[in-house]
């Protein structure tokens, strides 16, 4: 059955995608902000402007590379690869949603557009170029979700904690290493053909790198959960207790890619399985009911 020009730019903006502009609202919720109704307001309008500015990304990523595409087993189904939306559109609708979402982020204030402004043209550096540079492609995609939650911070007005930004590289680190195994691993043969940058890697080299990723990540954020410094500023000394949230969902997520050859889409593998999903409300919910309860003090 046949989709309109709307459905099919729809889809192409991947909407499932969007959870990873979550990291937005953790300046938020870390900065003690999330009572305050105002503060809600501009950080929802922040996330649905980096949605909107990742969307557009996406748009001319796969105009891009809608030849190479059409190649893959999965990517080969969207529309712009499969031919069903025209590159013209495509090239409008990104024009279009990037320019309106950098010029929303200048409106909410300058530092937040700055830093849109400067996820924009990161996205754009890794799309056309840094993509295929081995190490510095993972890196780049860190730096993204870093830019996520310096720019939640900066939206609302609340300070940028270091170790928390350290987690959230950490983290994104190991999602992002995790995601080019299961390319490497689904493609077998044919992974240079779709992903040059697949060359530079082995299942085993990237394994070493996630179990070094694994261990620093748990291990800053137990260091962050349990540091005088967090409870002075969070205003909860049992922030420490959200640990086994952290294990389990980490644990839980290497499961999927080595057992059930899972990873490739982090958004797709926290809306699908359940107990990962359970594991990351319930870390959520631990946070905002220390952090905003008595129960926390």
């Amino acid at each position: 059955m046949a989709r309109s020009t709307p459905t099919l730019l729809l889809a192409s903006l991947r909407p499932e995608q969007w959870t990873k502009n979550l990291f937005v609202f953790a300046g938020l919720i870390f900065g003690g902000r999330l009572l305050d109704g105002g503060a809600v307001l501009v950080a929802v309008a922040a996330f649905a402007i980096f949605c909107a500015l990742s969307g557009a990304v996406y748009l001319l990523n796969d105009v891009a590379d809608r030849e190479v595409d059409r190649r893959h087993p999965l990517k080969a189904m969207r529309p712009i690869a499969s031919g069903r939306l025209a590159v013209g559109t495509a090239l409008t609708a990104a024009a279009a949603i990037g320019g309106g979402g950098v010029a929303a982020a200048f409106l909410i204030g300058g530092d937040f557009g700055i830093v849109a402004l400067g996820y924009v043209l990161l996205l754009l550096a890794y799309s056309f170029a840094l993509k295929h540079v081995v190490i510095v492609d993972v890196l780049t995609i860190a730096a993204g979700f870093v830019l996520r939650a310096v720019a939640g911070a900066v939206a609302v007005a609340v300070p940028i904690g270091v170790w928390l930004l350290v987690c959230t590289t950490l983290l994104a680190l190991f999602l992002a290493l995790s995601k080019r195994r299961h390319e490497l691993l689904l493609l077998g043969n044919d992974a240079i053909d779709h992903r040059r940058i697949l060359e530079e890697y082995s299942p085993y080299l990237l394994d070493q790198m996630i179990a070094v990723v694994t261990a620093s990540t748990l291990i800053a954020y137990s260091v962050y959960a349990t540091s005088p410094d967090t409870a002075q500023r969070l205003g909860t000394t049992r922030l420490g207790a959200t640990i086994p949230f952290v294990l389990y969902g980490i644990f839980r997520y290497l499961y999927l890619v080595h057992q059930k050859r899972g990873g490739g889409s982090p958004a797709a593998t926290l809306l699908t399985d359940r107990p990962l999903l359970a594991c990351v409300a319930l870390w959520a919910g631990g946070v905002m009911v220390l952090m905003y309860s008595p129960l926390g003090r």
